[in-house]
């Protein structure tokens, strides 16, 4: 209950306008009125999604060295090793670049450096132990490497072959000496948001090309790119990159070929994640139930077996692994409960970090691999951006995880106070960083007073867009379905908002779940009784059974399937007691 709604004013005839054309229904045509399309042709523009819309990989920077480098390596017979990360993004980046040059016949393994021992990226240590092992391997990073400058140059000195492929903030100054793709590298490429396994697919797809007649691969590896553009969109989710241009188109496509062309991996996960009965799938099915089993991996140590399971071919290792997956995770959820209650506890204790323009927490008991997922949460609770670090780090030093409030760039601000720390990465919405103990407090004075220079979103002040403002009797199952049109959603392209004002409870509102942790509640408006859940937020309910009048509520409506029966419900994102009329 601290958003400023911003409610999308709607022209009547340009709605129906807009509606009569595209031929879709008003309450459909509002929503892509509110998303910026002022045309009839822009409209139509958003809702076509077609793979022959994606960028040729051949402008991609780098793009077409990187190819004809790792194509001769294959023919050569040369060893290639997918460098990769322990995220989703570098998990499925790993397995794609991984699949498609095991198709190709090529001697190709992969190396995960450890989240808890090594730390994000390529390692001085690694490329040595790899050059060590094989001479003339050829090591192709993925989803990470951009800004490893030292790291190149060890790898120049003891002469191992690398190419860079990236998607991360680079510096002023890039690695010398190796091949680097990357998308927002001075050159043609036209859209500069794609993540590691966006790149990655792109790579692909020109190796493909290569081996097929130069411009167009073979049947054979044509399917492989129809099947990996489920990877693709996997990482693209769990990234959390805009989802517009090519990445809604990888996603969309992505998404039905997770359904339709998984490998034994993907079975294994769809299964244990309890998704084997669907048809078709959302991005959030990807956010929420795909995505956490394999981030687990990666977070307590483990993300080899991520891409174990998804590159295995024996059904029976992978539904053992997807089994030993869904246990990681349902410890991760475990440790991730007790740091939040932890991190509230911590702002309590500390009043004078109310006036604070940013949070820097720390704690000794904190698993470094939790809480980049505990910093989201922390961030969103308090409506500023955070800082969460893990004092218990390898060689003395403490690890934190950055996550973003309200689009400040938490790029730029740790960039700022890079003189504190010993290390940082990532983009302006997440970014990950190493410190010295003693430098904690230091760092927070810095940090949060470059957030009050440099950003003026204050808590309480934050904006929640909003598509329109509805009657709950809107809100049929044939419009919510309609809505679907305009997905994928996620980043940049949210699932549509709504408010509804003056609803009434039609009953007491409840708290749900394990620790009362959600909120369950009915409302009546102008005759329409529907049931909303809020995530999270259990505390609500006796604040909003406190009020001596009519509601208005901020909402994302859903469709709850239940033994063959549909219904329509509502996510609470927001609430406020409706003005009465002086």
């Amino acid at each position: 209950m601290n958003r400023v709604w911003r409610v999308a004013a709607h022209d009547v005839a340009r709605v129906r306008e807009m509606s009569a054309k595209l031929r879709v229904s008003p309450f459909l045509a509002q929503v892509i009125l509110a998303r910026g399309a002022a045309t009839t042709e822009a409209g139509a523009a958003f809702l076509a999604k077609k793979l022959t819309d994606l960028h040729d990989p051949e402008t991609l920077p780098g793009v077409s060295q990187a190819a004809d480098r790792i194509v001769a390596a294959v023919q050569a017979g040369r060893r290639v090793t997918v460098y990769g990360d322990y995220d989703v993004d570098g998990v499925t980046s790993t397995s794609l670049l991984w699949h498609c040059l095991q198709l190709t016949g090529a001697n190709v393994d992969y190396y995960i450096p450890s989240r808890l021992e090594e730390g994000y990226g390529l390692n001085c240590d690694a490329l040595r132990q790899l050059h060590s092992e094989d001479p003339t391997r050829l090591v192709v990073s993925v989803d990470c490497g951009i800004t490893s400058c030292k790291e190149a140059a060890v790898a120049k000195e003891i002469g191992l072959e690398l190419i860079i492929t990236d998607h991360h903030q680079f510096d002023e100054t890039l690695p010398e000496s190796t091949i680097l793709v990357h998308p927002r590298l001075p050159g043609s490429y036209p859209f500069g948001e794609l993540c590691g396994v966006g790149v990655a697919f792109k790579l692909a797809w020109a190796i493909c090309a290569r081996l097929g007649d130069g411009k167009r691969a073979s049947p054979k590896m044509r399917e492989f790119l129809l099947s990996a553009i489920g990877l693709a969109a996997m990482g693209t989710i769990a990234d959390v990159v805009p989802l517009v241009d090519e990445n809604r188109i990888l996603v969309h496509f992505g998404l039905a070929s997770l359904v339709e062309r998984s490998n034994p991996g993907l079975k294994a996960l769809l299964r244990i994640a309890g998704l084997t009965d669907r048809t078709s799938l959302q991005a959030e099915d990807v956010s929420f139930a795909l995505a956490p089993r394999i981030n687990a991996a990666g977070r307590l140590g483990q993300a080899r077996l991520a891409v174990e399971l998804l590159t295995t071919s024996d059904v029976e290792r992978a539904n053992a692994l997807a089994t030993y997956l869904d246990e990681l995770n349902r410890n991760r959820q475990t440790v991730e409960r007790r740091m939040l209650k932890q991190a509230k506890e911590l702002v309590a204790e500390k009043p004078e970090w109310e006036g604070d323009r940013a949070l820097v927490l720390s704690h000794p008991d904190w698993h470094a691999g939790v809480i980049g997922i505990v910093a989201s949460r922390v961030a969103e609770h308090y409506q500023k951006p955070t800082v969460m670090i893990a004092m218990n780090g390898v060689h003395g030093l403490a690890q934190g995880s950055c996550r973003s409030f309200a689009g400040f760039n938490l790029h730029a601000g740790l960039t700022a106070c890079r003189h504190l720390l010993v290390s940082f990465g990532g983009h302006h919405a997440a970014a990950g960083l190493k410190i010295q103990p003693d430098g904690i407090d230091p760092f927070r004075t810095a940090f949060s007073q470059f957030v009050a220079d440099n950003h003026d979103v204050l808590p309480g002040t934050a904006e929640q867009l909003v598509d329109a403002e509805v009657r709950l009797a809107d809100l049929t199952v044939k419009s919510i379905n309609e809505l679907e049109l305009l997905g994928p959603f996620g980043a940049e392209n949210r699932r549509p908002v709504f408010v509804a004002s003056h609803c009434e409870l039609a009953g007491a509102p409840k708290k749900m779940g394990e620790g009362e942790r959600h909120l369950s509640l009915q409302v009546r408006h102008f005759g329409v009784t529907m049931r909303g859940i809020a995530f999270g937020k259990g505390e609500w309910a006796d604040e909003i059974a406190a009020v001596n009048g009519p509601i208005s509520i901020c909402f994302q409506p859903t469709i709850n399937r239940f033994r063959g029966r549909e219904s329509v419900e509502f996510h609470l994102i927001d609430w406020q007691p409706t003005p009465t009329a002086s």
